[in-house]
């Protein structure tokens, strides 16, 4: 009844789905028409404006998130062992992704399902941030790739330049990097990792918001036996 009254938030409150890592509930934050970048806030779930988008870097995709994931230790060990270097931290946040879709959709704010074909190794100021890119199912178009080495390159290349530039300020030193483009079955293993990361941070949230509405209901009938008794 509590979820029923009370929005969950995005990242904590809905589930990643049945069939992840293969198929993802995946939260869109911004669409390709926002002139300004939005991301949760995660003290309180609502999207808020991070910044404007910066020059003309226009996010070329859905952007957001998968639920129920965490970028920390096993995100960031998997990038140095694929690397081979040993400076990667993960940047405690939940895994990126690019939903590929013919679709117009108008606004963020949404969940959608997304089939997952390949990503980006991407590295941000020495943490991991991995870009996982997807298709939207069932799309007429984009869900008859199964692997991003199927997409057509000027696609990939207009994804990989937003990512290298969308933080980018003229004359400063770039700060992102993409060491490789990666396909469906490490884009999978990237997600697990992710998966593996938000449990050891986050798996027993279930437990604790358990304990404390035992706790709440323990007190209200304490409260009542106080009030009665007066």
């Amino acid at each position: 009844m509590i979820g029923l009254r009370y929005k969950s938030h995005p990242w904590h409150g809905i589930e990643i789905g049945k069939q992840a890592p293969e198929v993802v509930t995946s939260f869109i934050e911004i669409i390709p028409s926002d002139t300004v970048k939005y991301e949760v806030d995660k003290s309180t779930g609502y999207l808020k404006v991070d910044r404007p988008q910066k020059f003309s870097n226009i996010v070329p995709a859905l952007y957001g998130f998968i639920p129920q994931t965490y970028c920390k230790n096993h995100v960031a060990n998997l990038c140095m062992d694929r690397t081979g270097r040993t400076d990667i931290l993960g940047d405690d946040d939940p895994l990126d992704i690019c939903v590929l879709t013919e679709r117009e959709i108008t606004h963020g704010d949404i969940i959608v399902k997304a089939i997952p074909i390949g990503g980006f190794r991407m590295i941000d100021n020495g943490e991991a941030d991995d870009k996982i890119i997807a298709v939207l199912t069932y799309d007429d178009v984009y869900g008859n790739w199964n692997d991003i080495s199927q997409l057509p390159a000027s696609i990939v290349n207009r994804l990989k330049h937003y990512f290298l530039t969308y933080k980018q300020l003229p004359g400063t030193q770039q700060q992102c990097e993409i060491t490789h483009v990666y396909g469906r079955e490490e884009a999978l293993e990237v997600i697990r990792a992710s998966q593996q990361d938000y449990a050891e941070a986050y798996g027993n949230l279930e437990d604790v918001m358990s304990l404390t509405l035992l706790e709440m209901m323990t007190f209200g009938q304490r409260q009542q036996e106080i009030l009665k008794a007066l």
